[in-house]
């Protein structure tokens, strides 16, 4: 049974080790998540990201900031809908995003009647993790299969493959997104409707939160992992 999985507030290194934990996890069937954050704003990086840029460009009231397991550019966490999702598949990543953004903005026209526009054919060389020795923002250059509202970008996302799981770490920006219940059932219905599944709201277990908060001491919050680079 996919499994919609609700969890305490946690911070942005929980929430960081959380999503690897569960997809280095037994679990067979999807599994989405809503970020359900600790107060206050943090800053999320790609993995490739060199931490001196980011940390040039991120003014203190930003809050922490943790290097992602994923890839992708620096997004900057306060108003937004955050989350996850894990699930198998041998699509590759050009073909994950495609898919999983239709499926979204579909259930967003429909549900949250948004005026989504897809994002087509962008150069390599408009969106990288690192532009000109500065590091990229996730939310300042739209690359293929964003989603965007009246040329803003407003969904975005990144990949990373733990063996046969594939973790999909999301970020969905517009007014009301993180306080507005329609954007999460819009993004349920996204996810349902792509990967076939009905999603069984639950808690997570109990060891699954303890493994994380073990990983976010031991790996997210230490410098050997966010200044690797």
């Amino acid at each position: 049974m996919a499994q919609n999985l609700l969890t305490p507030a946690l911070n942005v290194f929980e929430h960081m080790a959380l999503d690897e934990v569960l997809a280095r996890s037994a679990f067979t069937a999807p599994v989405l998540r809503f970020y359900h954050w600790t107060a206050g704003p943090a800053v999320t990086f790609g993995y490739g990201q060199f931490y001196g840029s980011v940390r040039a460009q991120t003014p203190p009231q930003a809050g922490p900031l943790c290097r992602r397991p994923t890839g992708g550019g620096m997004v900057f966490h306060g108003e937004d809908l955050t989350f996850s999702l894990v699930f198998q598949t041998a699509q590759k990543p050009k073909e994950i995003y495609a898919a999983l953004h239709g499926a979204v903005e579909r259930a967003l026209l429909e549900q949250a009647h948004m005026a989504s526009l897809r994002q087509g054919e962008v150069p390599a060389s408009a969106y990288a993790p690192q532009q000109n020795g500065a590091a990229g923002g996730c939310f300042v250059n739209p690359v293929q299969d964003d989603l965007l509202v009246n040329g803003q970008k407003i969904l975005g996302g990144a990949i990373r493959r733990f063996g046969s799981a594939v973790l999909y770490q999301g970020s969905l920006q517009c007014a009301g997104a993180r306080t507005n219940p329609v954007f999460r059932r819009a993004i349920c219905a996204g996810a349902t409707a792509w990967l076939g599944v009905l999603f069984e709201t639950r808690p997570a277990p109990p060891e699954i939160l303890s493994a994380a908060r073990t990983r976010a001491v031991s790996q997210y919050q230490t410098a050997a992992w966010n200044e690797k680079l």
